[in-house]
């Protein structure tokens, strides 16, 4: 028998065999997630996104509590403690949906609640962390600001002590969960240095006004956050940490959740464009049996599943406790920029069809022009990448 007979059929959902390098439950996890998205999401979310809203996104939060998936990776206080690797398999299946569900995710988890989980008192856990992992609390985290976007150190946000209290105030800007929010993780100037709040957002002062007319990230909700003299005693301050090294190490975490969701989006829209190829008809014959084609589909799928590789390679060095955040960056900067260009290319298989919401390729197109830019922008990331190699930092 020759060596050829003994090989497993080539699969074009994974031409890398990248499956073989999950465990049984990671498989479980992913194809659980896989199966909710498919029946909570995919059937509604072409109407959601052409109406800009999310409706049910606090049914749709209990409903991932009890899958696990909020907080996902944070051990404890009612969090699942699963590994990287799942963690981000979720993160994939979740964007595979929609940009904004990911979202809704990743804010909840990787923002509000690890960083109340890494830097918060054991008052401040037991007090939000069980009700955010079952999703009964909706949380949201405010770093950036309207005029201080990839430059936080230049937050206006301030906080005072009055007494033994802490005086808030400020704007920020960009918010995802912000309108439904029951508690709001702020970043704000000091007179020790930037800290971050953990705050209630009905306390007397606060506001979320939601930001409407986007054309990205619309089947989600979006606001600014708005605080005039918002009391909150002393309790409310996050104790083990201050300076910017908390809130960067929250956008960290959430970054490498976006290096698998990203692929989510471009794997939606791959498998569109495949299966468009596959059908279409045009001289006579499948498109798909052109050449120029199947040189599209086969540069899709390099890129695609590269990603995914770099995905799980980030994921492995995260769980051995060995992933920087310069790495983090080099997912980000290449999965993002890379789904785009999938989009983009399975839209011109899909001619004139790739611009109807029948279709997720536009939606998940115009979804990721905003994760380009989110939690870092490509400039962000190069220069990060910069540093790193050169030793020289063009930041200033």
């Amino acid at each position: 028998m020759s060596a050829s007979s003994k090989l497993p059929p080539f699969d074009p959902a994974d031409p890398l065999g990248i499956d073989d390098l999950l465990e049984p439950e990671d498989l479980a996890i992913r194809d659980t997630v896989r199966g909710w998205a498919a029946d909570r999401v995919l059937p509604y979310v072409a109407d959601w996104y052409e109406k800009g809203e999310l409706p049910g996104i606090r049914d749709l939060a209990r409903e991932l509590g009890s899958l696990g998936a909020l907080g996902m990776s944070l051990t404890g206080y009612g969090c699942a403690g699963a590994t990287a690797v799942q963690y981000g398999l979720a993160c994939l299946e979740l964007e595979a949906a929609d940009s904004g569900i990911r979202s809704l995710v990743s804010v909840q988890g990787s923002l509000a609640m690890y960083a109340i989980h890494r830097f918060g008192s054991e008052e401040q856990k037991l007090q939000w962390l069980p009700r955010m992992a079952a999703g009964e609390v909706i949380g949201c985290f405010g770093l950036t600001e309207p005029d201080h976007g990839s430059d936080p150190a230049s937050m206006r946000t301030h906080a005072k002590r009055d007494g033994d209290d802490w005086v808030l105030s400020g704007r920020k800007m960009w918010i995802t969960n912000g309108p439904v929010a029951g508690v709001a993780v702020v970043w704000a100037q000091t007179e020790d240095g930037i800290r971050g709040f953990v705050v209630p957002t009905d306390s007397p002062g606060f506001a979320a006004p939601e930001i409407k007319h986007k054309w990205s990230l619309r089947a989600s909700v979006t606001s600014e956050l708005v605080m005039d003299d918002v009391r909150l005693p002393a309790t409310a301050v996050l104790p083990e940490v201050t300076g910017l090294r908390g809130p960067l190490s929250c956008l960290s975490h959430a970054r490498y959740g976006i290096v698998w969701g990203a692929m989510g989006a471009a794997r939606s829209s791959f498998e569109a464009a495949l299966d468009y190829a596959k059908t279409r008809e045009q001289f006579g014959r499948p498109i798909g049996g052109f050449q120029l084609t199947q040189a599209k589909l086969a540069d899709m799928a390099v890129e695609l599943h590269k990603g995914i590789l770099l995905a799980h390679h980030l994921g492995r060095r995260m769980d051995a406790g060995r992933l920087r955040p310069e790495q983090v960056s080099f997912g980000k900067l290449n999965n993002v920029r890379e789904a785009i260009e999938i989009c983009r290319t399975a839209r011109t298989i899909l001619g004139a069809n790739g611009i109807s919401l029948e279709y997720p390729v536009m939606r998940h197109a115009t979804n990721l022009e905003s994760v380009l830019t989110y939690e870092g922008t490509v400039e962000m990331h190069q220069l990060v990448l910069g540093k790193a190699l050169t030793g020289l930092d063009a930041f200033r």
